[in-house]
């Protein structure tokens, strides 16, 4: 048994966001996502194939979803987000980091 804290910063650099592969399978991908102050760049839209289920362990993020106003996660904030469904990170908190756990299937 590997016990970890989801709390526990692996790493002091915060240029970066840390993505940390928790637990999967073939059609499920559990992840940890730290970051601090990150943003999805201007103009530039995500997508994926799979659903995401998204939950603000700590910190503050925004979410904005194409035709969409910008939405604001607080920890405990969860949703889903669609397959192929265009959003971006508006913010991230930087203090104390922002942490999600998000699960696609």
């Amino acid at each position: 048994m590997d016990i970890r804290n989801i709390l526990e910063r692996t790493t002091k650099d915060i240029s970066q966001e840390v993505f940390e592969d928790l637990a999967g399978s073939e059609n499920v991908q559990i992840e940890r996502i730290i970051s601090t102050g990150q943003s999805t760049p201007e103009g530039k839209w995500l997508k994926q194939e799979k659903s995401e289920f998204v939950l603000l362990i700590s910190g503050r993020a925004g979410l904005q979803f194409r035709g969409n106003e910008e939405i604001e996660l607080n920890a405990g904030d969860h949703l889903v987000i669609p397959p192929n469904t265009e959003h971006r990170v508006t913010f991230t908190q930087k203090e104390p980091a922002t942490i999600w756990l998000a699960v696609h299937f």
